[in-house]
This record gives C-alpha cells, sequence and structure tokens, in this order.
C-alpha cells in the first residue's frame, strides 16, 4: 500500500485534470517541495486523511488556503508551505490541528491578521511566518503553546506593544524568537524576561544534536534565516542548544529590561534599530554563552559595561549610532572588534589601537570631572601608555 510520496526537486509544473485518491488511500507523507506547481491549493490533498507530513514548499501556488484542509490537519504533524504565493488560511483550518508540531509558511504573500485557530495547535513547537505581510498585533496568545520553542515573525506588519499588562503570559519554553523589521514598540518592565525558563537553566535533555521531530523514525529537521553577528545566516539543521533573540528593527523604547541578565543560556542577543534609552545593563555581563551582541542604532547613553569583556564567547558586539560615553574597557573581547562597531557616539574615547587613529577627542577637563574613581585611573593608565 502506497504510503508516502515524494516527487521534490523535480520541474513538475501542474497535476493531471483528473487527480482524485482513491478511497483505500492512506498517504502519510507527500513531498512535493522544489518543483515548479502554480496556481491554488490542490483540493484533492483535502482528502488524505492519514496525512502525517505535507511539504509544498519552494513552489508558486498561490490564493487561499483553502477550509477543505481542515480535513487533512487531524493527523497532520508537519506542514512547511514556504516560499510560494499563498495570500490567505481559512479561519478553521486549524481548528483540529492538535498534533501539529510544525508550521512553516515564511516567504509567502499572507495578509490580514493571524488566523487564531493556531491556539488549538498544543503541541506546536515551530511556527515560522517570516516575510509576510500579516498585519496584526502581537499574538500575546501564542504564549499559552506550552511546546512553542521557535517564534519566526520577522518582516511582517506586526504592530502594537510587544508587552502587555494584562495579556503578556510569558513564553516559558521559548529557544528562539525574531519579531525584527516589524512595527511593535512599547516598553518592557525589569521582570519582563524573568518567565522565559528555557533561556534561563539548561535542559538536560538538549545535547548538541539538532532539534527535529520524528515522524514514523522519519526524522524532519527544520530550518530557518536568521541575522547571526551581522550577516544573514542560513540555518539548514537548527542545533538544540541554539538560544536567540532578535527584537531589531521596531520602534521599542524605555530601558532594556535587567531581568535580561536572567537568559543565562542566550547565545544571540540584537537589539538594534529601536528606541531604548537609558544604560546597558550590567547583567549583560552574566550571560557568559552570549557569542553575538548588537544594540546600535538606539538612544543609549552611559559607559559600555566592562564586565563583557570576561565572556569568553563574545566574539561579535555593535555598540555603534548611540549617546555612549566614557572609555572603552580594556580587554581582548573589545580590542579585537571593529572600528565600526564603535562609531557615532562622540564621547567615546580610547579607540585609537582598535581604529588606528583619534576618530573622537579626549574628554575636557570639565567631562572628566564627572568621571568615577575607576574612570579616572583607566584614563591616567592610558596617559602613562601613551607617555
Amino acid at each position: 500500500r502506497l504510503t508516502v510520496v515524494k516527487l521534490s526537486y523535480n520541474s513538475f509544473s501542474s497535476f493531471a485534470k483528473s487527480s482524485q485518491v482513491p478511497d483505500e488511500t492512506q498517504i502519510i507523507g507527500l513531498g512535493l517541495n522544489s518543483n515548479s506547481f502554480r496556481g491554488p491549493f490542490p483540493n484533492w490533498i483535502c482528502e488524505l486523511s492519514s496525512l502525517h507530513i505535507l511539504d509544498l514548499s519552494d513552489n508558486r501556488f498561490s490564493g487561499l488556503i483553502p477550509q477543505c484542509f481542515g480535513n487533512s490537519t487531524i493527523t497532520l504533524q508537519e506542514l512547511f508551505l514556504r516560499d510560494n504565493n499563498f495570500t490567505g488560511i481559512h479561519p478553521d483550518v486549524f481548528v483540529n490541528a492538535t498534533n501539529l508540531r510544525a508550521l512553516d509558511i515564511s516567504y509567502n504573500n499572507l495578509e490580514g491578521k493571524l488566523v487564531r485557530s493556531l491556539i488549538n495547535c498544543r503541541d506546536l513547537r515551530f511556527l515560522n511566518l517570516k516575510s509576510n505581510r500579516i498585519n496584526d498585533e502581537f499574538p500575546f496568545w501564542l504564549g499559552s503553546l506550552p511546546s512553542l520553542n521557535i517564534l519566526l515573525l520577522q518582516s511582517n506588519r506586526f504592530h502594537g506593544p510587544l508587552y502587555h499588562r494584562h495579556l503578556s503570559v510569558g513564553f516559558q519554553s521559548l529557544r528562539v524568537i525574531d519579531v525584527s523589521r516589524n512595527d511593535l514598540c512599547g516598553t518592557f518592565p525589569d521582570f519582563y524576561f524573568s518567565d522565559w525558563r528555557e533561556m534561563t537553566t539548561p535542559n538536560a535533555e538538549y545535547d548538541d544534536t539538532y532539534m527535529k521531530d520524528s515522524v514514523f523514525d522519519v526524522a524532519v529537521y527544520h530550518s530557518m534565516k536568521m541575522v547571526n553577528k551581522g550577516v544573514d545566516t542560513e540555518y539548514d539543521k537548527i542545533r538544540t542548544d541554539f538560544i536567540a533573540i532578535d527584537f531589531s528593527g521596531n520602534r521599542l523604547r524605555g530601558s532594556i529590561p535587567e531581568s535580561i541578565g536572567m537568559l543565562r543560556e542566550l547565545h544571540l542577543l540584537n537589539l538594534s534599530g529601536n528606541e531604548f534609552t537609558g544604560h546597558i545593563p550590567p547583567s549583560l555581563a552574566n550571560l557568559t554563552k552570549l557569542e553575538a551582541l548588537d544594540v546600535s542604532r538606539n538612544h543609549l547613553s552611559g559607559q559600555i559595561p566592562p564586565g563583557l569583556g570576561s565572556l569568553s564567547f563574545l566574539s561579535t558586539m555593535n555598540f555603534s549610532h548611540n549617546y555612549l560615553q566614557g572609555p572603552i574597557p580594556p580587554g581582548t573581547q573589545f580590542q579585537s572588534q571593529n572600528c565600526s562597531s564603535f562609531v557615532d557616539n562622540h564621547k567615546l574615547y580610547g579607540l585609537e589601537d582598535i581604529c588606528g587613529e583619534t576618530l573622537v577627542p579626549n574628554p575636557t577637563p570639565e567631562e572628566s570631572e564627572d568621571l568615577s574613581e575607576a574612570e579616572e585611573h583607566v584614563i591616567n593608565w592610558i596617559a602613562a601608555a601613551i607617555a
């Protein structure tokens, strides 16, 4: 009996006009990805009542994902629709999708609001909606999904606050969240990250392998794109120990929450291109696994926390285009950065070794009086070295 059909990586462009599904067919896996299929969602797929994996990605399908597809989502566990031209999803499609673990519908033309029937997907672990035209408020209600590990909403039209006192329930299972390049705004309380459990403590069940689901003993890996160390990076597989936050390219304001220092498993933190004010939290020095930090293009002031220099894995930092002041902290972690990581902070000094030239003047006598005793010690040390 035929149970798996995989026609991936061919040049098929259409189906036979008499495409029908025999009553006895029990296809559990259908892979039509990476072809040239075009036109509306194939209605005959709605008749596949035993489907566990469906992959239509990398084609030219268009239009609305119809209501009848809800008949196939009852048993569905993995659904991949990325890189097509779908414009919408019928609101009732996921009402019975209680077994769905992964949904990737990135790089389409989805419009309007995010379908609320996703709240029924209690086993959902992976949700990728990147690069669509979804115009909605931030979906706080997704925080009630107990297994959601990866949430990718970047490059849409999500708007409004990212935190709401009466709606935010905390994403306790999140390990990767990317909401970059939207229109989100608002401020955060200091305790905002305190309930993000998966980013706070190591989990013994996650080792150095890759995130995957198992469907009838077949390993299904998930993929994504995310900016890492300033480069748009393709992850064909996602490591189980990869923890990341990208809030860049929004209108978030106020102070960066001190509770961010609780996320000790964090590898990547990107808060660039927002309207954050105040100081860079010294608690960031607690993030001993941090590899990349970007707080550029904000309105941050004060000094760069010297404790960041003790983070041995931190290879990329970007503090540019802020209002930071004082000396560049000593240490290899800072001295190995590019000059561009510090530009347009007119009261930063000590850049000679990094930039090869004096880009900003040393502080005036009046500014020096405002420096702490520790800062004066650093200045004296620099002056002695120059002498």
